[in-house]
């Protein structure tokens, strides 16, 4: 029985959907183009190729290089209509893993200056990717899109990464504010700035709007 069809999967379809790849190609084309909508391991992204033959969404054939060949993966026209019918479908619900969050939820194990190590860090990895991103769009502007048909897809993506990457820079100073206030991150509770806050997102309303 063929395994089961996930989103990474219609990832690397689509991916085929361009042009046929190697596995390692593919492999390395969906960690540039998907790592920031759809991070997933190389393992899981080796594999999504096999699967798809399977299903026969794709063919594979030998191709030579050098003294040594190689599997080159190719959609078929089932593959084709496979897609179509998943832009149709119904999303899945976003996900959003970020272990700083997570170190600041439980943080009462810890002292405020693990929380604010946590939040440099975080700063530094968005940072490097929001830069990474900026470089690229300027890349574009030299036509360096490797399908440039499909740049109006690309930069309204990347709207979305810089407009996400700016707010979660804007509320890691913000937090650092708050956290400088605090002389532990125990028990805390419902003090008079936090009751402050709440009320503020009780209402919708969030004090980096201010």
């Amino acid at each position: 029985m063929a395994s089961k069809m996930t989103p990474s999967s219609y990832a690397v379809l689509a991916l085929l959907y361009l042009k046929p790849w190697t596995g390692y190609e593919l492999t390395q084309q969906a960690q540039r183009s998907l790592r920031y909508a759809w991070p997933k391991s190389t393992r899981l992204l080796y594999s999504e190729p096999k699967k798809l033959v399977e299903r026969g969404y794709a063919t594979t054939y030998k191709e030579k290089a050098g003294n040594r060949s190689r599997n080159v993966y190719e959609i078929t026209p089932e593959g084709r209509l496979a897609l179509a019918v998943w832009t149709q479908s119904r999303t899945q619900p976003p996900r959003m893993e970020i272990e700083a969050l997570l170190r600041l939820l439980f943080a009462d194990h810890g002292s405020t200056q693990d929380l604010f190590r946590a939040l440099d860090e975080l700063e530094a990895d968005i940072g490097e990717h929001h830069q990474a991103i900026v470089e690229l769009m300027a890349s574009y502007l030299e036509g360096g899109h490797p399908f440039p048909e499909r740049t109006h897809l690309s930069v309204l993506f990347a709207t979305f990464q810089i407009d996400m990457f700016k707010a979660i820079e804007r509320w890691i100073e913000f937090a650092r504010g708050e956290i400088a206030e605090w002389q532990t991150t125990k028990d805390l509770g419902m003090d008079p700035r936090t009751e402050t806050l709440t009320r503020l997102l009780a209402n919708d309303q969030t004090p980096l709007n201010k």
